[in-house]
């Protein structure tokens, strides 16, 4: 199996070239300098609207259909059809809740997590529309020694599952414990479970914000019916993309767009207005970078390479704040310990006990490394560059239910320090961020 070439890597981020190191990608990832070259081509040379007849609307459609196409790639969709584009993730999963309003009955259960709200409030405003029922399929702990060690195991999602459920949200990845959970078997069980129990119509809605930059998507292998991703956390630009299964778009959602538009079967009916066409379009620099990245010029290629890089990336990391003296300082890890294929390199911990420190002291220290001036043309300029030199947070990272719902309890304000990498980091930039964290715990 290929490995990456690191060094190749970071030259398609012009951001990467400042010594940055950057560890909050799960908020979003820097972006390629291939993905800014589509943006500006499109703004320079086809910034008109789409549906005209002359040729400059025409190359314009063009490139924003090639938006849904890769996007469809990314996704393994059936069809570039089955994809829309919206401004966030969350933008797009409010519209389809919307658009589900006639296809809910009084009674009807949906299953969701105490993952992002993004998957949650939509679904709970729903609920409270429609007088449906909402489930929490809750993570558990796997360590006796760390009440905080919780996932999300298949088995008690099953229990949840009635004559009435109508819809499952759930998450690839979450975006606080970094634990994977095995989709293609939790929606085989669901959807087996649902027929024993006599449901008439269960779908399942994949948020696969947090999963997307680690791994390869596959809608049609999992099965599920909703699928979103934002693309500025898979090195693209600000926007996300979803994909709803052709039966879903057809039978499931009703038309939020203008009511004299025939657009019934066509993602454009939970897609009211333009997505945006310079960043949807700029989703096509996406796949062939990522197929660059290994020989085989293929994604499951080279999302193995991802997943095997990441894996050294996260090893030094956990090993640290799980050691013997960072355990009795008080050091927990929010989610599994796992150095292993099960979990992405997000890490979040809190540091507990009589000598407890608040995760927004820990990252204080952080934003306090670095503090350089640079002078230009006998001017003191202020570079925000380099007023700390690594990037990391802390806080509930809109996983409001899940920090709340964690005991002993935490200030859900205050809530963890997260640590996050992608493929474009290195195991250097790693060591650099222990030293720093070896000093502000002792």
């Amino acid at each position: 199996m290929a490995a990456l070439d690191i060094n190749k890597v970071r030259a398609c981020f012009p951001s990467l070239g400042s010594g940055y190191i950057y560890a909050d990608n799960a908020g979003g990832s820097q972006t390629t300098q291939a993905v800014i070259d589509q943006i500006v081509d499109y703004l320079s040379n086809t910034n008109v609207q789409l549906g005209a007849d002359y040729s400059v609307s025409l190359l314009s459609s063009e490139r924003v259909d090639e938006g849904s196409v890769a996007a469809a790639q990314l996704l393994n969709a059936a069809s570039p059809n089955e994809i829309a584009f919206g401004p966030s993730s969350t933008m797009i999963i409010e519209n389809i809740a919307r658009a589900f309003d006639n296809d809910t009955q009084p009674g009807d259960e949906f299953i969701i997590t105490g993952e992002h709200e993004a998957n949650n409030g939509p679904w709970k405003r729903l609920a409270a529309r429609c007088n449906a029922v909402i489930k929490y399929w809750q993570p558990t702990p796997v360590s006796a020694e760390n009440p905080y060690s919780v996932t999300y195991k298949v088995e008690d999602l099953l229990p949840l599952v009635s004559s009435r459920t109508r819809l499952a949200a759930i998450s690839a990845c979450s975006n606080i414990l970094g634990s994977l959970i095995p989709v293609e078997e939790a929606v085989k069980a669901l959807r087996q479970r649902a027929k024993e129990q006599g449901a008439r119509k269960v779908e399942v809605f994949l948020d696969c914000v947090a999963y997307a930059p680690h791994r390869k998507m596959d809608v049609q292998k999992w099965d599920v019916d909703y699928c979103v991703f934002s693309l500025y956390k898979v090195y693209g630009a600000h926007n996300a993309a979803a994909y709803v299964r052709s039966a879903a778009l057809q039978t499931s959602l009703t038309s939020i767009a203008h009511d004299f538009l025939k657009v019934d079967n066509e993602p454009y009916k939970f897609q009211p207005g333009g997505p945006g066409y310079e960043l949807v379009y700029a989703a096509t620099a996406v796949v062939p970078y990522l197929k660059s990245l290994t020989p085989e010029d293929d994604l499951t290629a080279s999302f193995n390479a991802i997943a095997n890089h990441e894996q050294e990336l996260l090893a030094p990391l956990l090993l640290f704040l799980t050691g013997a003296k960072q355990v009795d300082r008080g050091v927990r890890i929010v989610g599994t310990s796992d150095i292993n294929l099960s979990r992405v390199p997000t890490v979040s911990f809190v540091v507990i006990g009589q000598n407890a420190i608040k995760s927004k002291d820990i990252v204080g220290a952080f934003d306090k490394k670095g503090g350089v001036s640079l002078t230009s043309n006998d001017l003191v300029v202020f570079d925000f560059m380099h007023v700390a030199q690594i990037g990391i947070r802390y806080g509930h990272f809109y996983a409001y239910s899940l920090i709340d719902n964690l005991r002993p309890k935490l200030d859900v304000d205050d809530g963890v320090v997260r640590i996050s990498f992608v493929h474009y980091n290195t195991v250097e930039e790693v060591e650099k961020i222990v030293d720093v964290l070896r000093e502000v715990l002792a």
